[in-house]
């Protein structure tokens, strides 16, 4: 005797046309990305970046705030690859130590914006109405404050530690994430799966986090390879101008505004940690511009 199956709820048909339509934009933007080479060179340079931020965890070449381990501003020799600084401290070890705090801030800082900018994104996106209004109000009034000055006010209330710089770097850039998550919001919402979805009695909770959410990652991990170079950058500047993590912890900012002091006597001191902030600042934006290449529904073949 034969079995008929049962015929699907509109909310099963979603779910499956969703996770196919996922599957299918993941694999053939993973294959893009596999076939840009700068891309997978800056990948391959963050891997490595982010293995020397672990390995000075464990071990450099000299204690980081050891004083007098070389002679004062002397250059890149055997004994010290790098050369060392004003006080003699070894730069390399003094370099993979500031990869840490780097690394670090721009993580920290791009989790904080994506749990922050997700979820005002979303609730103005799929609400509307007078909820949208209020956080786009609330959003344009952070775009309108210059993000300096939110920064210096925050750490000079809150005091300067790696933690208060990475909140104040945080209240900065996370309107860039929400307006992103809103508009996409605003375009998911009117999909025919979301409809189904709503049809079949599905709670907000679900709907934002189990049909829009997963289809707007592709944008937002794109977005977020652009706040981790601009949360790094913004800590070097921060810390070049004094007001950043105070020392003794090493920064890559900190280091560079010490080299620009003895910039005659000793231009190493500037260049080194000049030549480490640039190549990660361009690592992250070509992997940020391969991602949205790969993951851009327009650039399909």
């Amino acid at each position: 005797m034969a079995v008929v199956a049962a015929p699907r709820s509109d909310q099963e048909f979603a779910s499956s046309t969703l996770v196919r339509e996922q599957a299918s934009l993941w694999r053939d933007g993973l294959r893009r990305l596999r076939r840009n080479r700068l891309a997978l060179i800056s990948a391959v340079y963050l891997i490595l970046l982010a293995l020397v931020a672990i390995v000075a965890l464990f071990w450099t070449p000299y204690p980081t705030s050891a004083i007098g381990v070389a002679q004062i501003y002397s250059g890149p020799s055997g004994a010290h690859l790098l050369g060392a600084d004003e006080l003699g401290r070894d730069l390399l070890s003094r370099l993979m130590a500031g990869a840490q705090i780097s690394l670090s801030v721009g993580l920290l800082s791009a989790a904080i914006v994506l749990g922050i900018g997700v979820v005002v994104g979303l609730t103005a996106g799929y609400f509307r109405g007078w909820v949208d209004g209020v956080i786009s109000t609330v959003i344009n009034i952070f775009y309108g404050i210059p993000a300096l000055l939110v920064a210096l006010l925050m750490v000079t209330v809150l005091g300067r530690s790696f933690t208060n710089v990475v909140i104040a770097i945080s209240a900065t850039v996370w309107m860039d994430v929400a307006r992103l998550v809103r508009g996409q919001t605003l375009s998911l919402r009117e999909r025919e799966y979301v409809e189904a979805a709503r049809a079949s009695g599905a709670r907000s909770g679900k709907i934002l986090f189990g049909h829009i959410l997963p289809n707007a990652l592709g944008p937002i991990i794109v977005a977020v390879t652009f706040v981790i170079p601009s949360a790094i950058l913004f800590e070097a500047f921060l810390s070049y101008l004094g007001v950043g993590i105070p020392p003794p912890t090493p920064t890559w900012g900190a280091i560079a505004s010490e080299g620009v002091q003895a910039l005659r006597l000793s231009p190493h001191i500037l260049l080194f940690p000049s030549i480490a902030l640039s190549l990660t600042l361009l690592a992250f934006n070509f992997l940020g511009d391969g991602l949205r290449d790969a993951f851009d529904p327009r650039q399909k073949r």
